[in-house]
């Protein structure tokens, strides 16, 4: 794993959710995204530590909300992601586009739920806004992988013959 790398696309992907997409309505959650490429194409132990900081990231730019519940879901449902792909092999682009859809929708509730937790104000329409941000997630992440697998040095094996 290149570390370096790592943090430059985290650094710039967290600035990308935060300052572009920021004025959509419903939007990809890029880290999201990160989290479960990470969890697929790396082994376990650098799945786990990139869902942590992929997570820590997350609440850094959630402005306004209190720090922990985003490093927690990601941290849970990255590890059990990597846990799940050493027994399941989520090579092709719907079943990626399927992770990253229950991988957001689960972590999203449960982000929610330790907000609840915590006293935090809940918009009144979130789990139509969790609902669409999963579904607009899911079908741009497949897409996003083989740039990001570029950028780290990752080899997919996406494009070669069985």
């Amino acid at each position: 794993m290149r570390w370096f790398r790592f943090a430059v696309l985290i650094s710039l992907v967290a600035v990308l959710q935060a300052s572009l997409l920021a004025d959509l309505n419903i939007k990809p959650d890029l880290l999201l995204i990160l989290l479960v490429f990470f969890a697929i194409y790396c082994n376990t132990s650098k799945a786990i530590i990139t869902s942590f900081t992929i997570g820590f990231a997350a609440d850094i730019i959630m402005v306004g909300s209190a720090m922990g519940p985003q490093i927690i879901s990601f941290g849970l449902f990255g590890t059990a992601l990597a846990h799940l792909h050493r027994v399941i092999t989520i090579k092709k682009m719907p079943y990626q586009a399927l992770a990253i859809f229950i991988t957001a929708l689960l972590a999203g509730l449960l982000a929610q739920f330790l907000g609840f937790l915590k006293s935090e104000p809940t918009p009144p329409n979130i789990y139509a806004v969790l609902f669409w941000t999963s579904l607009c997630s899911s079908l741009v992440g497949p897409f996003l992988f083989l740039p990001s697998a570029w950028w780290m040095r990752i080899k997919t094996d996406r494009l070669s013959r069985r």
